[in-house]
């Protein structure tokens, strides 16, 4: 009996906005291998995110330790760009006193 050797591609794939996510499902490349990275095993993964298949979770970590420094460059630019998304979020609609002053229109409307 002979067993066919093939190689599997990660499945993962860039989306429009340049976001990597595993196996057409909206889980980012990000939150797997964050999740591997603080401890979590390829099963509670799974456990956390059903969209995804145990095997791909398993390719997207072996690409992640076959590919670290690419993987880091990619997570360092996203950590970027989520900081700059926030950081223009909160000087367009500050977060600071909202309570109060959602307070204060819900006290004027009365």
């Amino acid at each position: 009996m002979t067993l066919a050797i093939a190689l599997e591609p990660a499945p993962i794939e860039t989306d429009a906005h340049g976001v990597v996510r595993v196996a057409k499902t909206r889980v980012t490349l990000d939150t797997v291998v964050t999740a591997f990275l603080e401890g979590c095993t390829p099963e509670e993964i799974a456990e956390q995110y059903p969209s995804l298949q145990l095997p791909d979770i398993y390719l997207v970590i072996g690409y992640y330790l076959r590919h670290r420094d690419e993987v880091h460059t990619y997570l360092v630019e996203r950590q970027r760009q989520t900081d700059a998304i926030q950081q223009e979020a909160e000087q367009r609609f500050n977060p600071i006193g909202i309570r109060d002053r959602l307070l204060a229109r819900r006290n004027q409307s009365r």
